[in-house]
């Protein structure tokens, strides 16, 4: 009995649960933000840098919709440009300190139509994600 009991357990859960929505999160397909290391900036001095996103472990992510928002300070003078999947903060900073904000992405998937179903599929795992990012200006 003892060795049936993972497998029971294991069923269970699939019975529970459902199975289709486990599945389709097999593929962790997801939005993801890249890590970038934002430098240093100087009142009165241009200042540029980008961050780029993607749809992890799909090769068709340029068929999203990608959407974005701050939460949090940016520095006086510095602002956010989406351009598709390229996130770029520039400008001129007018004021000195350390500001930190969260870069939220939120996609639109593609939806497939299924013709036996009659239901659009959304194979997306999240739709959403975020990342803190800090700037500091001298």
């Amino acid at each position: 009995m003892k060795k049936q009991l993972p497998l029971l357990l294991f069923l269970s859960f699939f019975m529970l649960t459902g199975c289709e929505d486990f599945l389709d999160c097999t593929s962790n397909r997801r939005p993801q933000i890249h890590n970038a290391n934002f430098k240093d900036g100087r009142i009165g001095v241009y200042y540029y840098q980008e961050v780029t996103t993607e749809i992890k472990n799909e090769p068709r992510d340029n068929d999203y919709g990608y959407n974005y928002e701050i939460y949090g300070n940016l520095p006086d003078g510095i602002q956010m440009f989406a351009n598709y999947r390229t996130v770029s903060f520039e400008g001129t900073p007018e004021v000195a300190g350390t500001f930190t904000f969260t870069l939220m992405l939120y996609v639109d998937p593609p939806m497939g139509y299924d013709d036996d179903s009659g239901e659009y599929e959304n194979v997306m795992c999240s739709e959403s994600t975020s990342k803190d990012f800090t700037i500091t200006i001298y």
